[in-house]
């Protein structure tokens, strides 16, 4: 039996075979959770909020028929809470097959540790989280980490200026600043996959980032009603649902064969090229250095 952690943020979701993906109580992450707890996997279900966590608990169980779904409390934007949650994990679950990082906020502000909002949940919460669960993944294997990314990281950039100044990616409030600083921490996510495949060569453990799709999900949802109201319209007709979306990322955790392409980025189920600053090795080397004091790991 494989164990998923799902890791959500809304609620957080992570799937462990056990799968544990983050970010599992709404949208793809909660759709994942279902789609592998039907399979008959063990999964985490870790998330922010107790009781929205709890209730996202109820539904996996319900619509999977599983029991073997359990909630873990985690707020990626607290590295205490990154550390207890995986302390937690690691004495009460033998096993950790797939961590699906699958969390991700659309908002400006800061995090408890002081960082930028974004990059802090989006990227340094699941650095550190699956640093910490990395030696469990190697015993597993083979295991796999799934980096729940976007299309959006094409318009990313990485200011290390402004990281090492502000602990942010950027400063910004408008709402191309706010969707510019969206794209930065969709690109780390993929420059982290990169870089994570790197140093997991020799062990049985792959990685794989993907972006979902455009989905009608609650990311936006700490935008104005005034933009949710105006996307409505093409969310409706253009976007997919979470069912439609949670694809990929069910691919990259259980397709078969996919291990000589770690490190790569899939969309629709397919591997897909990057352009060359999703695949920089000089700055995704950078960028790890960074998370790793960030994260006080040296």
């Amino acid at each position: 039996r494989l164990n998923f952690l799902v890791v959500l943020f809304k609620v957080d979701f992570w799937v462990f075979k056990c799968f544990s993906p983050p970010g599992s109580n709404t949208g793809i992450g909660k759709v994942t959770a279902v789609d592998l707890a039907r399979r008959g996997a063990r999964v985490v279900l870790a998330c922010r909020s107790k009781e929205r966590g709890e209730a996202a608990l109820v539904d996996v169980k319900r619509e999977s028929g599983s029991d073997n779904v359990v909630f873990m409390q985690l707020d990626l934007g607290s590295l205490t809470s990154v550390r207890t949650f995986a302390e937690t994990f690691l004495k009460t679950e033998a096993r950790l097959d797939i961590l699906i990082n699958n969390a991700g906020v659309y908002m400006q502000g800061r995090t408890a540790d002081g960082l930028g909002m974004m990059f802090g949940v989006n990227h340094i919460g699941h650095f550190l989280l699956t640093h910490l669960l990395l030696e469990r993944l190697k015993r597993c294997g083979p295991s796999r980490v799934v980096n729940v990314s976007s299309t959006a990281h094409n318009f990313g950039k990485i200011d290390f200026d402004c990281l090492n100044t502000h602990k942010a990616l950027g400063l910004g409030t408008s709402f191309m600043e706010v969707l510019q600083v969206y794209s930065d921490s969709k690109l780390c996510n993929v420059l982290f996959t990169h870089e994570l495949a790197k140093k997991l060569q020799g062990t049985d453990v792959t990685c794989y980032s993907l972006h979902p799709g455009a989905i009608n999900t609650e990311l936006a949802r700490n935008t104005s009603s005034v933009l949710q109201m105006c996307l409505k319209p093409f969310t409706a007709f253009f976007f997919k649902n979470p069912v439609q979306g949670a694809q990929t990322t069910l691919h990259c955790a259980l397709q078969e064969g996919l291990e000589p392409l770690s490190g790569r980025y899939f969309s629709n189920c397919t591997v897909r090229n990057v352009y060359a600053k999703a695949k920089d090795d000089a700055a995704a080397k950078k960028l790890w250095e960074f998370s790793e004091r960030v994260c006080g790991l040296v």
